[in-house]
């Protein structure tokens, strides 16, 4: 993961160097996950069908190939957008393959509290990326941070080959031929958490792609000796990210007690109203916009694993990896929209330097997070203890 934010850390220098909207800037953000819904659907469904193992390999070779690419032949909203995606690829060959092939060794009493800390490592990693992007650009080039970055995967790489064991697919293996979704298509409550974690990416990429841009802005507002104004945007956002771990295991192990889906409504109707009061404090005394930024951060990834638990959970065997490939087909065109939707608003409303502008992006994100409640009573019940 630590090529992921390098370009999301960096958007202020690139909207100065390259002279980029916030559309543009929302555009090659958003077109990673462009890259991983395109290619998604076809590597998890393949491991229904070969071992994990080698669409994992290939996938990380990619993604240390693409953050290397980016690093060499970026140089404007198009070139930086063809390694983006390919970075993007790679993602979808390796987060929800190596996610089956973590369940498909786990004893199933154990899947849902390792689907949690799977899942929520993503945020540690994102964490660790907005981390080093912030530190090495702060004395090196943007080439040679994306150079350096690139040393993540390929260190994953090697890992991943001597650590993972060759697992063939599961003896219920699919009647119907690759990427046939009707099966999963038959199943209500996989299709209600599927669309609860669309709109839950469309909130968290946006914030993940623009939490750094806006708190750059904030600071701009804060006096030199504001608590935390000194502070690298970038740390601060790395620290945010980290949050996503213990929120996302610790909501998990809650709603096995409290119900799975009211606790993901509940969890998403906080978000959205935590998302919104922050979107709208740029100008406040940085100690608020940092106790808001927790507040949402920790808000903003507490239902993670408990959709994609609850997923798991609704999933025929058969078709485990291939309904997991839906999952992420439609979830990621969340994360896809997400900071291209909220770039948009961004702008309409004014741009960056204009303080309500923010509030509204946020705010915007809020109303398509609202879209999950609706999905989850609907198509999943909220009386079924089952999920």
């Amino acid at each position: 993961m630590s090529a992921f934010a390098a370009f999301l850390t960096l958007i202020p220098l690139f909207q100065a160097g390259w002279g980029i909207s916030n559309t543009q800037a929302g555009w090659i953000s958003g077109v990673y996950f462009a890259g991983y819904i395109a290619a998604v659907a076809f590597l998890t469904a393949l491991t229904d069908r070969i071992d994990a193992k080698h669409v994992y390999l290939w996938s990380m070779a990619l993604s240390a190939l693409s953050a290397l690419g980016f690093a060499l032949f970026a140089s404007g909203v198009w070139s930086a957008s063809l390694w983006r995606l390919l970075q993007g690829v790679g993602l979808a060959g390796t987060y929800m393959p190596g996610l089956k092939a973590l369940t498909d060794v786990l004893p199933e009493r154990f899947q849902s509290r390792g689907t949690a800390f799977y899942t929520s490592s993503f945020g540690v990693g994102a964490s660790l990326s907005y981390y080093l992007s912030g530190v090495l650009s702060h004395s090196l080039s943007w080439q040679w941070t994306f150079g350096l970055l690139a040393i993540g995967p390929a260190v994953a790489f090697l890992m991943a080959m001597r650590v993972f064991e060759s697992r063939p697919p599961a003896a219920e293996r699919p009647a119907t031929r690759l990427l046939d979704f009707r099966p999963v298509l038959a199943n209500r409550p996989a299709l209600g958490f599927t669309f609860a974690y669309t709109v839950h990416n469309a909130e968290l990429f946006a914030f993940r792609s623009w939490i750094v841009a806006f708190l750059v802005f904030s600071q701009s507002h804060q006096t030199a000796s504001a608590f935390g104004a000194g502070v690298s945007a970038a740390t601060i956002a790395a620290l945010l990210n980290l949050l996503g771990m213990p929120s996302s295991v610790v909501v998990n192990e809650l709603a096995a007690r409290l119900g799975r889906q009211r606790t993901i409504i509940g969890v998403m109707v906080l978000s959205a109203l935590v998302g919104t009061a922050f979107g709208f404090s740029g100008t406040l005394v940085f100690w608020v916009v940092l106790v808001l930024a927790v507040a949402h951060a920790i808000t903003i990834t507490a239902d993670s694993a408990t959709i994609t638990a609850g997923v798991m959970k609704a999933a025929d065997p058969g078709y485990k990896g291939t309904t997991m490939a839906m999952y992420s087909v439609v979830g990621f065109v969340g994360a896809f929209l997400g900071p291209i939707i909220f770039g948009a608003v961004l702008d309409l409303a004014g741009g960056e330097q204009r303080p309500a502008a923010w509030g509204y992006a946020f705010a915007s994100m809020a109303v398509i997070l609202m879209l999950g409640p609706i999905a989850v009573a609907k198509l999943v019940g909220l009386k079924q203890r089952m999920y």
